[in-house]
Order: C-alpha cells, then structure tokens, then sequence
C-alpha cells in the first residue's frame, strides 16, 4: 500500500529533534565532565560531536533524498549491502531501542511518582504503572493515525526545547559556581601526552554519541514527508541544528552555575540548573516538564520503529502480516502492536537488558558507519536522478570518509575502555544474521511445501 504523504518540514525536524534529544542531555555532560578532567576538552569534545552530526545531518539528507520510502533505514541495508545485513542491524535497532524507550519511561515514571505520590507509594510497582499507563497512551494516540501522532509529537517537541532553554536561563540567576583551576591527571601521574589527551577525547565522544544518536532514524519516514527529496534535507539540518545550539547552550549553563569541578560528580544537574531559578519549587516544576519530555521520546518511539518492522516484513525478513496497513488510518497495526508489546515486557525486565544496552554505541557505531557508507553505493545506482531535484553533500567524499572514520574512532575507544562489551555487541550482530539465514530456509522450505 502506497504511504500517505502527510509530514510537513516542521513536523519533521520536531521528529529529528524528539529522536535525538531523550535524557542523555540531562545525565551525560557528567560522564564526558569526568573523562574530559579538564574544561577545554569538555567544550572540545561537545563541538567536535557537533560538528560530526551536522556532517552526518548532511550525509543522511542526501541518502533520504535519493531513496525516501517508508522503512528507510531498512530498505537501505538491503538494497546497498544484503538483506541479512538489514536484517541484523534494523533487529538490534528495535530491540535496543525498546530497552531504550523503556528504561527512559522508568526514568520520567521516577519523576512524576515523586511528584503526584507521598514518599510511602513511591514504590518499584507505582513507577511501573505510570510508565505501563503512559506506553498504552500513546500506543493509542498512534493507532489514531500519523496526523495525530505528529501534532502531538510537535505539542511534546517544543515543551522539551522549552525546557532547555528554561534551564539554560539559570546562567542569569546569579549564584555562579566558585572557580577552581582543575588538572589533567594520567595514570602515571606523568605530564600528558598528545596520546593520553586523544585516549580521553575518544572516551568522551561515546557519551557525545549517545546524546547525538536517533537522527538516523528520520530516513524511516521517508515515504511519508510531503515533497520528500526537498523537505527530509530541510527537516533533517533544521532539527540538527536546534539541536546542536540547545546541547552546547545547555553545556555552558551546567559548567558556569555548578562548576567544572563539581560537574564530574554531581547528581540530577538539571534539578539544580531549576533550583536557581525556581528555588524550593524548582524540583517539582522540573520533575513535572521533564516527565512531558519523556513523552516526547516515547511517542517518537512509537513513530519511528514500526516503520522499520513493516520495511523487514514487505521484504519478507519477517511475516507478511507486519506489513499491512489500516485502510481506514494507514497504521501499521502490527508493527505498532509489536513494538508496544516488546517494550512493555521489558518494562518489567528492565533490568536483564542492562546490559543489552551497554552495547549500543557499539551498535550505533557499526549501524551509523555502515549506513553512511552506502552514500558511495547510491551516488552510483541513483546516478540518472536529476541533480537540481534532489540534495547532494558539498565535499563529497571527504565528509562522508570523514563521518565514518569518526565511528570507527569512537568504536575503538568502546574496545579499549570495555573489550567484553564492544565484542558481545559484535556477537549479538553475528546472532541476527544467523537468525535472519535460519527464517529464510525455512521460509523456502514451506513455500515449496506450498506449492507441491
């Protein structure tokens, strides 16, 4: 069934911002803080991965450009490389992303059971309701239909940037943190080297990529963006863009009012950016809004990721039946139902997938390098397009070279500061293929059986 054509630029880049933006803002500046030790490799690292996604916003534009359909981001994979390739990747996607989805509506369910239950409810089992409750929500309000999920996805976008930049404003409510002069310390307690700042830097840009990890995603929607070979480049660079200026804005606030130093250890920072600025009141007001960001991350959730399991079951990685439509609401029923059901269980799993997503910057690094790559494949297959119809990136190849080489650089950092994890990821990669070879002969097998 051919996708209805209903995005608009500004509903795409509030996508782009929702799939990026989650909690990672509100809780990763301290680990890059204490990898970084000192204030300049901190900002370093932070306009470095800037940088990067806008590079990859650039790269990303041009691939939903030449190829914008609907499950994008599987359809890729299997087109450039190989179906078991799409398979294995877009698997790992959606498992992981709903431990992620789960685990940040635990997170804001933390939030708001603090707020609305007396300290003697706030119990393992009431924070499990309020996540289960607010999942089955928004399930809903996307079996109503793309149009709605998008208005309200829009609604919940610009109460997060909101937020932000609410917080950001506490660099104006005086109280600064007092200066201290912090130090580059190495192992041996040796002067640093070139080599042992670039070790730090390295391990500072895996936190950054989890901050920055989701634009990808958007290519998804591809086959549902009105004008899609102009509109998914706007989109895509728009929503980068906010993001970036609302990531280095925030840094600045949390560096100025808690202080470097007290960055590398301090606890909920974006409580105390709305303290300075609400006082008493500045935690309940936050847990409040930061609970409206959680929705954001999990209706944006609900949007992107069954897209990619009705991409697998029109190319029959999965059953058939994952890719039918409502005719009435152009919902993908299954796929949607699917997803919700993955991430309800997990929900009350949570914690056996810790370590699952432990493993997803690997994953991240291996998914993003592979798909960026497949820009040199479809500047060949596509080559016939008509330029001035579609966006192409300045300085092609060294951006995309570039990009990747980043993520190669940031998976090896992952190697060398967690060689079990980096590798288990590698393993669960392997299983997906493995998976994916098992389905398809025994897929062969009752088709014959069929026909004879």
């Amino acid at each position: 069934m051919q996708s209805k054509k209903q995005l608009s630029l500004f509903d795409l880049s509030m996508i782009v911002v929702s799939l990026v933006i989650g909690m990672g803002i509100f809780r990763t500046p301290v680990n890059v803080a204490a990898k970084a030790q000192i204030p300049e490799l901190f900002f370093l690292a932070w306009i470095i991965g800037g940088v990067v996604a806008y590079c990859g916003a650039l790269i990303y534009a041009e691939i939903g450009s030449r190829f914008p359909v609907t499950g994008g981001y599987y359809k890729i994979f299997s087109a450039c490389y190989h179906p078991s390739i799409a398979f294995a990747i877009n698997g790992i996607v959606v498992l992981t992303n709903a431990g992620s989805m789960a685990g940040v509506t635990l997170i804001g369910s933390e939030y708001l059971s603090s707020v609305i239950f007396p300290p003697a409810m706030q119990t393992d089992l009431s924070r499990l309701l309020i996540a289960g409750i607010t999942v089955l929500i928004f399930y809903g309000i996307n079996l109503l239909g793309l149009r709605a999920s998008s208005k309200t996805q829009n609604v919940l976008t610009i109460i997060k940037i909101t937020l932000i930049l609410t917080l950001i404003c506490a660099i104006f409510f005086g109280g600064h943190a007092s200066a201290q002069t912090p130090v580059f310390k190495t192992a041996s307690g040796s002067l640093p080297t070139w080599a042992d700042y670039g070790k730090a830097l390295g391990l500072c840009l895996i936190a950054i990529t989890f901050s920055f990890a989701g634009y990808t995603q958007t290519i998804n929607l591809g086959g549902e963006v009105k004008d899609a070979k102009k509109i998914i480049p706007k989109g895509i660079k728009l929503g980068l863009f906010i993001i970036i200026t609302l990531y280095l804005l925030i840094n600045y606030a949390y560096v100025k009012v808690i202080g470097f130093e007290q960055l590398k250890t301090a606890q909920s920072i974006a409580s105390i950016l709305a303290g300075k600025i609400f006082g008493p009141a500045g935690y309940t007001v936050l847990s409040a809004v930061i609970f409206l960001s959680v929705l954001g991350y999990v209706n944006v959730n609900l949007l992107s990721n069954p897209r990619a399991m009705y991409a697998m079951g029109e190319e029959k990685a999965l059953p058939a039946v994952f890719a039918r439509k409502n005719k009435k609401t152009d919902v993908m029923v299954v796929s949607l139902t699917t997803f919700t059901a993955l991430v309800l269980i997990t929900l009350f799993f949570a914690q056996t997938f810790d370590k699952i997503l432990n493993y997803t910057i690997i994953l991240e690094c291996i998914g993003t390098a592979s798909s960026a790559a497949t820009i040199f494949i479809l500047r060949k297959t596509t080559a016939h397009i008509d330029k001035n119809s579609i966006y192409t990136v300045k300085w092609y190849p060294l951006i995309p070279i570039l990009f990747i080489s980043f993520f190669l650089f940031v998976g090896a950092s992952i190697y060398q500061e967690d060689p079990t994890a980096a590798l288990n990821g590698l393993y669960i990669f392997a299983a997906f293929i493995l998976i994916y070879f098992i389905s398809t002969l025994f897929n062969k097998k009752e088709t014959i059986a069929d026909a004879s």
